[in-house]
């Protein structure tokens, strides 16, 4: 794999990709100098599918049996969902596929083994507005469908009585992200991080923008809806982030 690297060679560097957030916005180039193996690592399709041949090597060889010890389950999570070793096995019908994925701001990859078709698929993507899991999968399965295409986030504007009853300090984990009002709408402070405009989506719901999202919470989509209570007061909010659910407490 001669152009897999952390630290890019001056030809690499020509050859590397510019990511994009939504719309076409570039996003800055990152290094991770802790874990790199998390998200340090550059490549190319080549290198890429080199990569997925060699896991589907059957020869028997030390790389070959260590690469296959990392294929097996090690923890369940669900009934279709195991975890191996770095890798995660679905169980589609009668067949396991073997995959991982992977995203930076900017770029989303996947990579996925059918070990009983010797068939695998890498899918490498300069954008970050999406993953691209499901390309992958349906192209192992066509069983495994595409997701639908993404609607457009529209903003509206809303009351100034209404954008008040937001206002207040909220406990995220522990740190107290301060909501205010401003002359667009309502603002999200965090602590040594930065301010971040909220866009209302309707009274109660809240979207940040992909760059914004990614910054503060490391997720490709996010967005808050305000809670109330039966005398319309807000007690918190819920954040969605790619597709978890969190509950949120205002505390002042």
């Amino acid at each position: 794999m001669p152009s897999t690297s952390i630290t890019l060679t001056a030809d690499m560097a020509r050859h590397f990709a510019t990511g994009h957030y939504t719309r076409g916005r570039i996003a800055p180039y990152i290094d991770l100098p802790t874990l790199a193996g998390a998200g340090a690592l550059r490549s190319t399709i080549i290198d890429m599918l080199s990569f997925a041949a060699a896991n589907l090597d059957d020869h028997g060889d030390e790389l070959r049996q260590a690469m296959a010890a990392a294929h097996l389950p090690r923890h369940r999570i669900d009934p279709e969902m195991q975890i191996g070793l770095n890798w995660h096995i679905l169980r589609v019908g009668d067949r396991d596929i073997v995959w991982h994925n992977g995203g930076t701001p900017g770029f989303s990859t996947f990579i996925g083994l059918d070990e009983e078709r010797d068939t695998a698929i890498v899918v490498l993507s300069n954008t970050s507005a999406t993953n691209v899991d499901d390309i992958g999968f349906h192209l192992l399965d066509k069983r495994l469908p595409l997701e639908p295409a993404p609607s457009k986030r529209r903003q509206i504007m809303l009351p100034s009585k209404v954008l008040a009853r937001y206002v207040g300090i909220y406990d995220v984990a522990g740190t107290n992200v301060t909501i205010t009002r401003s002359a667009q709408g309502l603002t999200a402070h965090v602590p040594d991080q930065g301010t971040v405009r909220l866009y209302a989506e309707t009274k109660t719901k809240f979207f940040l923008t992909v760059p914004d999202a990614q910054f503060f919470l490391g997720a490709v989509d996010a967005d808050i809806t305000f809670q109330l209570d039966s005398e319309a007061t807000v007690t918190g909010f819920i954040l969605r982030q790619d597709g978890q659910e969190i509950p949120i407490k205002k505390i002042g």
